[in-house]
């Protein structure tokens, strides 16, 4: 089986490899980027099953499919929400929810298998697939905060916020002007009502605004370290994991 990765993080595609080989299965080729896919796609054979990320660093993955006629199977990798991913199901198109289960791994290359015995892998609508995950152009995001102080509530915008933190099983929001608000939801169901181009989710900790980057460090371990303008409680890293992606939000 001719297996290809995908994926603009070599970290990441390097551990979904070792995933991969683990279960007696070979990765032929890594690409990193829309123009490194396509000029291998010209040139080579095309795989039997390729492991595909959405977000690649030099645009969508879908623009590869715009321009090379793709005729492998594809597992998409993606941080995409669950909600939109049911949609993959229904149209027989399988996905991995980043970071990569190796149990859910194990069963969507059994799916891929059982698939190709039957000569059943499914073709592919990538133009109904991008509007399906891409939608959220027009979706309402959070403009504003109410938070509980004693028996009054108060309005945050999302132009006071410096950053959104959790600490102890609680989750904060920090403002411009110095203060804290305990606020009742997660970061995780937090991070999915901010608009991502004003919002980034640097780590397991916290959320960031554009708008309240300072400064940017080098940091150890290939780190970046985010200067705030007040907050001080704590160091604000951007997990190593994540470095990649938020230099392409910040720009």
């Amino acid at each position: 089986m001719n297996i290809i990765i995908i994926e603009d993080e070599k970290p990441a595609a390097r551990l979904l490899q070792r995933k991969i080989e683990k279960l007696g299965l070979e990765v032929n080729q890594m690409l990193h980027s829309v123009e490194e896919a396509v000029s291998w796609f010209r040139s080579h054979k095309h795989p039997d099953l390729i492991f595909l990320d959405i977000q690649l660093s030099d645009g969508l993955s879908f623009e590869i499919f715009e321009q090379i006629d793709i005729k492998s199977a594809i597992i998409f990798t993606t941080a995409f929400d669950e909600y939109a991913l049911r949609a993959f199901k229904l149209n027989s198109i399988d996905y991995l929810l980043k970071p990569i289960d190796e149990e859910e791994l194990s069963i969507a290359i059994t799916k891929f298998k059982n698939q190709l015995q039957k000569s059943s892998v499914s073709s592919l609508d990538f133009e109904m697939i991008k509007k399906m995950l891409l939608g959220t152009e027009s979706k309402e995001y959070k403009k504003r905060f109410s938070v509980k102080i004693g028996t009054q509530l108060k309005v945050i915008t999302i132009d006071e916020i410096e950053c959104i933190y959790s600490e102890n099983k609680g989750t904060y929001i920090h403002t411009l002007d110095n203060r804290n608000y305990l606020i009742d939801n997660s970061l995780e169901v937090i991070e999915k009502e901010l608009n991502p181009n004003q919002f980034f989710r640097i780590s397991r900790k916290f959320i960031i605004p554009l708008h309240s980057v300072k400064e940017i460090q080098m940091h150890s371990n290939s780190r970046l370290k985010i200067i705030l303008p007040t907050y001080k409680d704590d160091e604000v890293i951007v997990a190593r994991e994540k470095v990649s992606d938020f230099k392409t939000w910040i720009g």
